[in-house]
């Protein structure tokens, strides 16, 4: 089956060996993003709430770039410095998400890129 990359300047530049998103048929796998703002390639330097914003945003402009939207996602995984922020998140989502919401799975971690404190990764299915 043929592989597309899936490229856009409205979210971050991949920063390692990876590609902002792969399409492999009607599935589009993202790779985890965390608050880079694009056109700086820095770091938010803001509230954990505007940090898990601008990760959507950056979700959001890959899903857009392989041709869907949020409503296309049906899984993400969501990566956190401190799962205390799990309510925050949980917050943030519902404003990105409508139900029938996407399968999520929710790991802490010890560190992320760059300091990171959130990373959120998914996969998409087109319709």
């Amino acid at each position: 089956m043929k592989r597309e990359i899936i490229a856009t300047d409205n979210a971050p530049k991949a920063i390692g060996t990876y590609s902002q998103a792969v399409k492999v048929g009607n599935t589009v796998y993202l790779s985890g993003q965390i608050p880079l703002d694009p056109a700086t390639m820095q770091m938010k330097q803001a509230s954990f709430n505007e940090e898990v914003h601008q990760v959507f945003k950056n979700l959001k402009a890959v899903a857009q770039a392989a041709g869907g939207d949020m409503k296309d996602f049906v899984k993400v995984n969501v990566f956190l410095t401190d799962l205390s922020h799990f309510a925050e998140v949980n917050k943030v989502m519902a404003e990105y998400f409508q139900e029938p919401y996407p399968a999520r799975a929710a790991v802490g971690v010890s560190e992320l890129p760059r300091g990171a404190r959130v990373e959120i990764e998914g996969v998409m299915v087109l319709a």
